[in-house]
């Protein structure tokens, strides 16, 4: 029994590996990043083959089989919050501001942000829109001094993957 659950667990951790390394990978293919995203499918690869095998030569042992789902789900899960840890890249925000839009621009050029304004008309009036390329890793930061400013503020967020000109903080 205990190398029945030896197995699985070795199955699961690799497949853990497998799946965050290739959730890693396609977020460097977005990225552009080919050295790493070259780097993680090789190492996805070689632990898949190694794991495949090992599911394949006994595929009566419903517990190497667990562990193979557990690791794959497990996998998907580590790879996306290693990825949000490292945060790499960049986000456009759209801040419609429909009380305090100057003082928001204001607040964001003061902390040293680029900032493009445009007055535009919401349901209920004037709003100004405010648009704000910062690094992914300041992004939650932004969003508080935001919303501390002006509470009624609405923020999207967009995945910016080409950065070309312009002003970084």
């Amino acid at each position: 029994m205990i190398q029945l659950l030896t197995s699985a667990g070795i199955i699961f951790f690799l497949r853990m590996t497998d799946i965050t390394f290739a959730t890693m990978r396609v977020f460097m293919v977005v990225r552009g990043k080919k050295v790493l995203a070259w780097f993680f499918g090789f190492l996805q690869a070689l632990i898949y083959v190694l794991v495949i095998s090992a599911i394949l030569a006994d595929l009566e042992n419903w517990t190497k089989i667990l562990g193979y789902a557990f690791g794959f789900a497990t996998g998907l899960v580590v790879g996306m919050t290693i990825e949000k840890r490292l945060a790499l890249g960049y986000t456009n925000l759209q801040i419609v501001c429909p009380q305090r839009g100057l003082e928001v621009a204001s607040a964001l050029r003061d902390e040293g942000y680029a900032v493009t304004e445009v007055a535009a008309q919401g349901k209920d009036g004037a709003v100004e829109i405010l648009h704000c390329s910062v690094l992914r890793k300041e992004e939650a930061k932004l969003f508080s001094s935001l919303l501390d400013i002006d509470p009624s503020a609405f923020i999207t967020a967009k995945n910016v993957y080409r950065v070309q000109h312009g002003f970084w903080h």
